[in-house]
């Protein structure tokens, strides 16, 4: 995944190119979940915050959009906005700039706790972690508790919790591990400025491995590093959640209506991705080369993002069910991580509206009822990758 770097992007509308607008389109019906209640008008408009740029840890959105799927549950126009760390995206949801928002689960409990909002995870769209520690081969660093005074590479903004949850477990001093800034390439590794550098499973672990090793002219092989999955430590978190606004929720109908239907809309939009990894990649390219402000890696990179996410998603449950061992396992890391400055991440347990599994219960079982398998596991595909990902 790409991460807040600070620089500025604009979000602009992807028929300019960055965002994407579902066209208005005429003589749209309202959804069977509203439908004859008189209670209040159907949402038509909505708006979601990516946490990064297009790539393919965010194929479900744009499959949704291209497929129509949205149009299918009565939305006329859905605008994705990414974010080239300009945007944090709960904070735009918390600023009513979105409807929605994507966002990692432990950045969005500190934002709860230090701000006092409320917001509320809808669907859990990745159940495991993605998120690597790679070193080079023979370093030494083979496990968490190899960290003691080591240059550990993060890219900061919140994804260093799971390095300081997993340390917390391990009973490492966070104050002696050096946490060092890098980029959101592996040059901090290939220039040996980080000991370790942190990397996820559908992007940067890929990126070093589409680089030519000068000593061999062949691109470097994942025997040349050896990688911690923070998956396999106590430090794993949840990462991409769809969140909604928790007042919102229970106020406004249309809104928890509109929530629904749009969970419908973007888990088909992950079952063609699972059920399609070569077209979805295609569709996700296709939306990065066309964006203004983007990241556009190439389509054999894509296709690896797209096949890695897949594996994070379909873990043998139904989509988006928020499971409550793996939400309690975030939380409690949170809890018990201190920074390297000794700093606690956070000091109180989130409150109860911070997950609810009611809308996308609903939304699965209406998609059910219409014949959409929304369970099961994913088969992965070959992809050997290239230099440079092209």
């Amino acid at each position: 995944m790409r991460h807040s770097t600070g620089r500025g992007l604009a979000a602009l509308s992807l028929a300019a190119v960055t965002a994407l607008t579902l066209a208005a389109c005429s003589g749209g019906s309202s959804p069977e979940t509203s439908e004859g209640t008189g209670d209040f008008e159907p949402l038509t408009d909505i708006s979601l915050q990516l946490q990064w740029l297009p790539q393919a840890q965010f194929a479900g959105y744009f499959v949704a959009l291209d497929q129509g799927y949205f149009e299918e549950e009565g939305f006329d126009s859905v605008e994705i906005i990414p974010s080239g760390g300009d945007i944090v995206p709960q904070d735009a949801l918390v600023a009513g700039d979105v409807d929605f928002a994507i966002a990692w689960v432990p950045k969005v409990l500190g934002t709860l706790e230090t701000s006092g909002v409320e917001l509320t995870d809808i669907a859990q769209v990745y159940q495991k972690s993605g998120t690597l520690q790679v070193s080079w081969a023979g370093d030494g660093i083979t496990e968490v508790a190899d960290f003691e005074g080591k240059r550990i590479g993060s890219w900061g903004f919140g994804n260093e919790w799971e390095i300081f949850a997993a340390m917390a477990a391990e009973g490492l001093d966070s104050t002696g591990v050096s946490i060092t800034t890098q980029d959101f390439s592996m040059n901090a590794l290939l220039d040996r400025d980080v000991d370790a550098a942190q990397a996820m499973t559908y992007n940067e672990w890929a990126q070093i491995l589409e680089v030519v090793n000068p000593e061999t002219g062949e691109l470097y092989q994942p025997e040349d590093f050896d990688v911690i999955s923070y998956e396999d430590t106590e430090g794993a978190m949840l990462q991409d959640a769809i969140w909604a606004d928790t007042q919102r929720l229970e106020d406004d109908p249309a809104y928890a209506d509109a929530a629904v239907r749009f969970l419908k809309a973007v888990t088909k939009g992950w079952v063609f991705a699972r059920d399609n990894p070569e077209e979805a990649a295609s569709i996700t390219y296709d939306a990065a080369i066309n964006a203004e402000a983007a990241f556009p890696v190439g389509p054999v990179h894509q296709l690896w993002q797209m096949n890695e996410v897949n594996k994070l998603i379909w873990a043998g449950g139904d989509f988006g069910l928020i499971d409550q061992a793996a939400w309690d396992k975030t939380v409690t890391g949170a809890l018990s991580a201190k920074n390297q400055d000794g700093l606690e991440l956070i000091t109180t347990e989130p409150a109860a509206s911070a997950f609810s599994n009611e809308y996308i219960q609903q939304a699965l079982d209406e998609l059910a009822e219409e014949g959409v398998e929304v369970g099961g596991e994913y088969t992965p595909i070959d992809v050997v990758l290239t230099e440079g990902g092209q």
